[in-house]
């Protein structure tokens, strides 16, 4: 049974502007998702600026999100590391507060062979009960989990039950919905491949987009698992612009601009991130204006 099918928010993380968790804002951002029918928030993931978060605020913004979700929809806590004991450390922690699953990017910058990252996935997973996605970003670690990696996993780990794609290689995507035979939830990390992902098998996004149309990435989802590939397909096309535009500057930084334009009090970003681009900020602008949520 997967953890959610359709669109999970990778929500962010508001910070006021001395650089503390805006917990009244965090809040207004979960009732914001779950109003518009976010079928799960991701938290403490890329978007949630987890790598610069301490370890006692990851936790907390954990908790408070497990708290304040209260079982309306499933929250997936980002628990990864490039430790594995520090993975282990986050993954047991979150499962304590109420967590439904957890989300495990692929150790960075110390990297791993494929047998490194199964021994490191396999060792987090065992640690707790509740069901693991792997994370897939080569871009952001410089580590690829290979397809046939992911299905060894998710065979012979009883809880690691999916993977978050984001590689962006469709055909690697491809490759692995072939050699799964049905033992991987397979979810977008991109948003501007959720039709050509969940045409592959997949079940869903986890997603920036949802941070700012959260109504319409999973409606574009709901509509491919209800049958109706031709208006999800239209949909996603809608949205190219405007997923563009979120990633013409590195996430979260245009997201967090979009969410602030929406007075939806986002805040500031944590250094080494800094504010966006005046150019960049006007390109968002205009492509919010045009997909109708400015």
């Amino acid at each position: 049974m997967a953890i959610f099918k359709g669109a999970g928010v990778a929500i962010v993380t508001p910070m006021k502007e001395n650089g503390e968790v805006n917990y009244e804002k965090f809040a207004e951002l979960l009732e914001f998702q779950i109003a518009n029918g976010t079928d799960a928030i991701i938290v403490c993931g890329t978007t949630g600026e987890a790598s610069t978060l301490t370890h006692e605020e990851h936790l907390d913004v954990i908790k408070y999100c497990v708290e304040v979700v209260a079982g309306r929809i499933p929250v997936v806590a980002g628990t990864g590391s490039n430790c594995t004991e520090t993975a282990v450390y986050l993954s047991t922690e979150a499962e304590k507060y109420g967590a439904d699953g957890l989300l495990l990017v692929s150790p960075y910058y110390n990297k791993a062979t494929q047998n490194g990252l199964y021994q490191h996935f396999k060792t987090v997973a065992d640690a707790v009960k509740i069901p693991v996605i792997l994370y897939n970003v080569p871009s952001r670690t410089g580590c690829n989990i290979l397809p046939e990696t992911v299905v060894r996993l998710c065979k012979d780990v009883e809880n690691i039950v999916g993977v978050k794609e984001a590689s962006g290689n469709i055909s690697q995507i491809a490759h692995l919905a072939a050699i799964a035979d049905g033992c991987v939830d397979i979810y977008s990390g991109n948003d501007d491949q959720i039709v050509p992902i969940m045409s592959l098998g997949g079940i869903g996004v986890i997603s920036v987009l949802s941070n700012v149309a959260p109504r319409q990435t999973h409606e574009m989802c709901q509509k491919y698992l209800d049958g109706d590939v031709k208006g999800s397909c239209k949909m996603q096309l809608e949205a190219m612009s405007l997923c563009n535009a979120l990633f013409c500057e590195v996430n979260p930084i245009p997201v967090k601009k979009a969410l602030n334009m929406m007075g939806l009090g986002a805040g500031s970003l944590r250094m080494p991130l800094t504010e966006m681009e005046e150019s960049n900020a006007a390109k968002l602008k205009k492509a919010m204006e045009d997909y109708g949520i400015l």
